[in-house]
């Protein structure tokens, strides 16, 4: 099986500006992710990226770099301008690795393309069961409820699906049902490259705007999106300070 990995890295950040740049342990961040990535056995790795200073350091790492523009809404769009600028066939199989995952299992990101390969959706990604009420509230985590043919069924920040009677008991939202099929969101993504060509064209889609996912879109209109288990969830990512200093200290240690 043949895919490719781009690793959007884009320099500015709200909560943490210059993050593809974040050192871990004397490398940026971006090349620790494209050193995961490689290591998935895909027969090419770009880092697409907006920024001069990203493309410096990932070229002094002998990273393959794509310059693209500045003005992408979301890393998809990007994908979609790498896909155009590489002039790859509609059925190649891109894997969309987040350029702020350094520990990224390079085995998840083969699986995750392997089931995009087999499946014959538009589009794979990951999920790991929410076992406890805590994670099942919290709106910074992404639910998925699946359809039988697990395909996804539908996204949001929302806690979905909702026990209505076990929630109205006596232990209210303090714990969940046996058995509820509430799944974590990892934001791991293969597409293949024809999928990616027609997003770029699609209209948003208002789901998208109100939950602030961009995944709602290709649902929106239509397309599938088949959904790998994970038996595990994967090492988070870097998302703000705090977790910044948590790799670094992580690095360090390693």
């Amino acid at each position: 099986m043949n895919f490719k990995v781009v690793i959007p890295a884009r320099y500015a950040s709200t909560r943490l500006p210059a993050k593809p740049l974040l050192d871990l342990g004397g490398k940026p961040m971006v090349v620790r992710v494209a050193e995961r990535a490689v290591l998935s056995g895909a027969e090419e790795v770009w880092v697409a990226t907006d920024h001069a200073d990203v493309q410096a350091a990932a070229t002094a790492h002998g990273l393959s770099v794509v310059q693209t523009r500045a003005d992408h809404p979301s890393g998809t769009d990007r994908l979609s301008e790498v896909v155009e600028q590489r002039g790859w066939d509609d059925q190649t199989i891109v894997v969309n690795v987040q350029g702020d995952e350094p520990l990224i299992e390079p085995a998840l990101i083969a699986q995750t393309a392997r089931q995009l390969a087999e499946c014959g959706s538009d589009i794979a990604t990951v999920a790991h069961l929410i076992d406890n009420a805590a994670d099942f509230f919290n709106p910074n985590i992404v639910k998925l409820v699946c359809k039988a043919n697990g395909d996804a069924l539908y996204f949001s920040r929302a806690p979905i699906p909702y026990a209505r009677d076990h929630f109205a008991g006596a232990l209210g939202k303090e714990t969940l049902p046996s058995g509820i099929p509430a799944y974590r969101h990892i934001g791991l993504y293969a597409y293949r490259a024809g999928f990616l060509r027609a997003y770029a064209r699609l209209t948003p889609s208002p789901l998208e705007g109100f939950e602030a996912l961009e995944q709602l879109r290709a649902l929106w209109h239509g397309f599938r999106i088949s959904v790998v288990i994970s038996d595990h969830l994967p090492m988070l990512g870097v998302d703000t300070t705090e977790d910044a200093a948590r790799m670094q200290e992580y690095f360090r240690k390693s």
